[in-house]
């Protein structure tokens, strides 16, 4: 049995009992799809973890409950269940370690630990061992966290900025006035999504690329049709142009990577009888 999938069952029947008045090991298998055996094993499992979990007779069934301590032991709008995913994501971010947002997920992460029983830390800790995130590449940010909090400020304030943008294709440096609409986050390096008053259009802006930012006292009003997930849509990870119709043909060997990944929305892929792929999009 994957240890994962044990963690889960008993996440539901944490959050299952947190619910309810008290469920029955029947009513558990039910609810999970398991057997009764099964949930008697992972009541067990809880309940030498540290849970308060206890059983009574109550209509002629044993019913299985959380003392009600532990159910009003987190204080509102939060369940218990809800903090501990709060807090399992909060470590799971850790590719934006140098940027303001990470020192926001950092002080999340201690408010938490000081909220949750030390029951439920203890779980919490058996699950993260299940898991590790290796996100690969990606860039150290320390160096750029104050060009990514003046973006993110200007883009929240509706404000102009002028920068130093360097072209990696041109090796060159040029000056410009961006209107900040979106940072947006892909493949383990940030993003400005803005007007380019230059090109007199919407262009991606690489955030380690910004020498330089003055935020002017000038407002913009972003257009109401603007819809970012509609315009990175048509993009190939952040390259754009005009749309084009690709079909490209993969040996047998390399196949089965391709499509194990979505590359693109539209991609269509088809098998061939020797084994190669043909990948549309």
């Amino acid at each position: 049995m994957a240890r994962g999938d044990q963690l889960g069952r008993q996440w539901k029947i944490i959050q299952t009992l947190l619910t309810s008045s008290g469920k029955s090991a029947a009513e558990l298998a039910m609810d999970l799809d398991i057997h009764p055996r099964t949930v008697y094993r992972d009541l067990m499992a809880l309940q030498t973890a540290g849970f308060p979990i206890y059983t009574e007779r109550m209509d002629r069934k044993s019913l299985w409950s959380l003392l009600d301590t532990m159910k009003h032991h987190i204080p509102v709008p939060f369940t218990l269940p809800e903090l501990m995913a709060l807090y399992f994501g909060s470590t799971m971010l850790k590719v934006f370690k140098g940027t303001f947002f990470y020192d926001s997920l950092e002080t999340l992460s201690q408010k938490i630990k000081t909220t949750l029983p030390p029951e439920s830390m203890k779980y919490l800790k058996s699950v993260e061992q299940t898991m590790h995130m290796g996100i690969r590449p990606y860039k150290d940010y320390a160096k750029f966290k104050g060009i990514l909090k003046q973006v993110n400020d200007a883009a929240a304030a509706r404000k102009t900025i002028e920068i130093v943008y360097y072209t990696m294709s041109r090796k060159k440096e040029t000056r410009r006035s961006i209107d900040p609409y979106r940072i947006w986050f892909f493949n383990g390096t940030f993003y400005l999504i803005g007007f380019c008053h230059m090109r007199d259009e919407v262009r991606v802006f690489a955030l380690d690329r910004i020498k330089m930012l003055h935020q002017t006292r000038k407002i913009f009003e972003m257009p109401e049709d603007f819809d970012v997930e509609e315009f990175v849509r048509p993009s190939f990870g952040i390259y754009q142009g005009p749309l084009t119709k690709v079909k490209i043909r993969f040996s047998p060997e390399v196949a089965g990577y391709v499509k194990e990944s979505i590359w693109h929305e539209s991609q269509k892929i088809t098998d061939e009888k020797n084994g190669s792929i043909l990948f549309e999009a």
